[in-house]
């Protein structure tokens, strides 16, 4: 029979709901504290805290040695972090006695790093991974503890991932807690997989803007990777910017050259677009401006 673990649970967001709601239900698992984002910390998280009766908290730096004193009237078995936003250092990793674990929506040691579902779009990936790691002084570097892989389609947006990304997270990360609880864990070195690996930076204001310079195939995995409710492809149509929601690839297209960004047809539903290597058929936009044949999108 295993016995009870105690959790430090550093989440923030959808993706710790789901896992909270799993870890909680179990019996033999108890939640010693949650630790929010100290900027804005979760008020999902901070109600069902309430509710539960779980001690809630942040604080700018959990290194420090204010915050390890005061962690230490929480005996804990495993500390969780679950989109938490501060990098741990070796004292706090070690604090627990069965250590700290992560929760990655990445294929580790791919894609590592941010905003990895659109990055796994916007490169035309077929699959995307989530890993629940141990957590290392390194980014998303720790031995692995589980990972499983879902596929991508054409119909994918990154909406459809997160979506999937939210429920698939919760349950991976349960299995891992679970699998630690039991001592059956894994240990796989990442440089196992691969010696380097790939890291992905955050997504800033700016990069929602569309390149028509690309193949009309770049140009489709662009807008579906950033599409609602991510904050959606810019264009710019005379002095108004254009909110690209949906494109969509046409089956023959000749490839021919011409200008990127001309639009080429205009109908009641949609408006057609050359790329560098074709053109492809916006389908969901807003605009201030009417679009015409003749237009050029910038």
């Amino acid at each position: 029979m295993t016995g009870t673990v105690s959790i430090g649970y550093f989440a923030d967001g959808p993706w710790s709901h789901d896992a909270l709601a799993l870890l909680v239900s179990d019996p033999t698992i108890r939640i010693a504290f949650i630790c929010a984002r100290h900027e804005r910390p979760d008020p999902v998280l901070k109600e069902r805290a309430k509710a539960g009766g779980v001690p809630f908290f942040t604080h700018p730096n959990v290194n420090s040695r204010e915050f390890l004193d005061k962690i230490a009237s929480y005996p804990c078995d495993l500390f969780v972090s679950m989109s938490f936003n501060q990098i741990f250092r070796k004292e706090l990793i070690a604090h627990p006695r069965l250590t700290t674990i992560n929760c990655h929506a990445g294929k580790l040691p791919f894609y590592r790093g941010r905003n990895i579902l659109n990055w796994a779009l916007i490169n035309d990936e077929k699959e995307f991974g989530i890993t629940v790691h141990y957590v290392d002084e390194g980014i998303d570097t720790g031995d692995i503890v589980l990972q499983r892989v879902f596929p991508i389609t054409d119909d994918d947006t990154y909406g459809s991932l997160l979506s999937r990304a939210y429920a698939g997270c919760a349950e991976l990360l349960y299995e891992g807690v679970k699998a630690l609880q039991s001592g059956s864990a894994a240990r796989v070195p990442q440089a196992q997989i691969h010696p380097r690996g790939t890291y992905c930076t955050a997504r800033v204001a700016g990069d929602e803007r569309l390149d028509w310079n690309q193949s009309s195939r770049e140009v489709f995995n662009f807008v579906r990777a950033i599409s609602r409710p991510g904050p959606e492809a810019r264009t710019r149509l005379r002095d108004s910017e254009v909110r690209i929601n949906k494109v969509e690839l046409l089956p023959d297209v000749p490839h021919y050259k011409g200008i990127p960004g001309a639009v080429i047809g205009v109908h009641a539903a949609y408006f057609l677009v050359k790329t560098r290597d074709s053109y492809v058929k916006v389908t969901e936009w807003s605009s201030a401006e009417r679009v015409r044949i003749g237009d050029r999108l910038k």
